[in-house]
């Protein structure tokens, strides 16, 4: 068979982009090739189920445009298909008043990013809605909430294989070459043979465009985010969503407390850079992986800019004592003994060569081929405008006939 579209990757982009061709193109063959034996088994299915809201990035941006319009189109989707959502709200809290002003930079970028609802609280209001928080302000985000994720794609895959679509299990992409009017895929032992190709592999990405013949500037490099859950017991100190001030110059958003949808507390991550693509244990290790990471001139950039900012990380990895205080930054009443380990995930994180952290969606597109080369967070929440973003791409650079 020919197919008219291939998707490389089960994730929340790969599932959204094939969701959004066959609203496109309703006649159209799609196929989605996925190396593990189920929708959702990495960066989808082993995040915190945060619904973002768009509130901290930068005006204009991908992240900022396609979080909100995303967000939207996540909400009316899940509740029309019986998905597991909540919108809860949160809080983003100032622990002193030298996070005051900080604070308010994040609220006006919040304004001009068009974010429905928030408001500046003060400590009094703070406590209304999480009494056992430590903080002298917040931001309140009423938009924000939780979902199940994995639910979420499973359903994609449902609504695609009611139509022309096809998800293809335990397919490993090992090559790609273009022959004519049309790109072969080899994975899982078959030959595919595709119009158009869409490599939305997350984790693996770079190596799935290098099969492709493509050779990206940008380097992925894996960082871990573990997670401690809180013991039903505890679970009193939480209401809903509580997040710390972020650190400008790093992309991640620190230690939070969440509320998931399917039940249970987590609380996390921090990050740390992994050995390992998939390494999910505390000493996961591939030699391969980590001499590709430790030959890309940006990784010793990045190092030598954020060693103090890693030292930390790793220092929580290890110390159990030392994540708890981590916490108790927000929440003073927190204890070792309300915590159990929660199973930890990775995130793809593209740098460049000088050692800048590439903050926002990254395509490059060839012929017959789009490569999604960095997705982010907030990528789950905007998974669905994405999918729209990469339909714009075929529309622009591939004339599409329907297969006869």
């Amino acid at each position: 068979m020919m197919y008219d579209f291939t998707i490389v990757g089960a994730g929340i982009v790969g599932l959204s982009t094939a969701y959004k061709l066959s609203l496109k193109y309703p006649e159209a063959r799609i196929l989605v090739v996925e190396k593990e034996n189920k929708v959702a088994a990495h960066q989808t299915g082993k995040n915190s189920g945060v619904i973002h809201s768009g509130i901290y990035y930068k005006p204009g941006s991908y992240k900022a445009k396609n979080c909100v319009d995303g967000r939207h189109q996540l909400v009316d989707f899940c509740k029309k298909h019986g998905v597991a959502i909540e919108i809860c709200g949160k809080v983003i809290v100032a622990a002193d008043e030298s996070e005051v002003p900080k604070l308010k930079e994040i609220y006006e970028r919040g304004l001009q990013n068009e974010i429905e609802g928030i408001e500046l609280i003060d400590a009094d209001r703070l406590n209304e809605l999480e009494p056992y928080v430590q903080g002298v302000a917040a931001i309140h985000v009423p938009c924000s909430g939780i979902v199940d994720y994995a639910g979420m794609c499973r359903k994609l895959m449902g609504l695609l294989e009611e139509g022309n679509g096809e998800v293809r299990f335990n397919s490993a992409v090992s090559n790609i070459s273009n022959k004519g009017d049309e790109v072969v895929i080899e994975a899982g032992g078959d030959k595919i043979s595709t119009r158009f190709l869409i490599n939305c592999a997350g984790l693996y990405s770079d190596h799935v465009a290098r099969f492709a013949g493509i050779h990206s500037p940008v380097k992925i490099v894996p960082f871990k985010g573990e997670y401690y859950e809180l013991k039903p017991e505890a679970e009193y100190l939480v209401n809903d969503l509580i997040y710390p001030l972020p650190n400008p110059e790093f992309p991640f958003l620190g230690v939070h407390f969440t509320r998931m949808a399917l039940g249970g507390i987590e609380c996390g991550p921090n990050a740390v850079f992994a050995f390992k693509r998939e390494g999910y244990k505390k000493l996961s290790f591939n030699l391969k992986e980590t001499t590709e990471t430790f030959n890309f001139p940006g990784f010793w950039k990045m190092a030598k800019e954020h060693w103090r900012m890693g030292l930390d990380e790793y220092k929580r990895s290890f110390s159990k004592k030392a994540f708890v205080k981590g916490l108790q930054k927000l929440i003073p009443d927190v204890r070792e003994e309300h915590l159990k380990v929660s199973p930890a995930g990775i995130r793809a994180m593209a740098l460049q060569p000088n050692g800048e952290i590439l903050d926002d969606f990254y395509f490059e597109v060839v012929d017959r081929q789009i490569h999604v080369l960095n997705a982010p967070s907030p990528a789950a929440t905007a998974g669905l405008a994405i999918g729209d973003e990469i339909v714009k791409r075929v529309e622009a650079n591939f004339t599409f006939q329907q297969s006869a």
